[in-house]
């Protein structure tokens, strides 16, 4: 049976993460607040954010800047694209 959350950043009751996807304790918030549609939703934003800003992922200001975004876009105002950013085609 999938486990239903109280999505936070949906807004809506969805299927959960199958488990904790980041360390300590917002990993564990994450995992009891954010759905598995949302969570897939961060990391499309993600992907774009290491790609338009050319991130470095063994660079620790990266990580960080990652990690300031990620809280923005689970459970604060969103994260922006960066300026001039024109979505792909498909």
């Amino acid at each position: 049976m999938t486990r239903m959350v109280q999505c936070a950043k949906l807004k809506k009751t969805a299927a959960g993460l199958e488990r904790p996807p980041y360390p300590g304790q917002l990993g564990q918030k994450i995992y009891d607040t954010i759905s598995a549609e949302a969570w897939e939703l961060w990391l499309q934003h993600q992907t774009m954010l290491i790609n338009e800003f050319r991130l470095s992922m063994v660079d620790p200001k990266a990580r960080s800047f990652l990690q300031q975004e990620m809280d923005k876009f689970l459970f604060g105002e969103g994260s922006a694209k960066p300026a001039g950013f024109i979505p792909p085609t498909k």
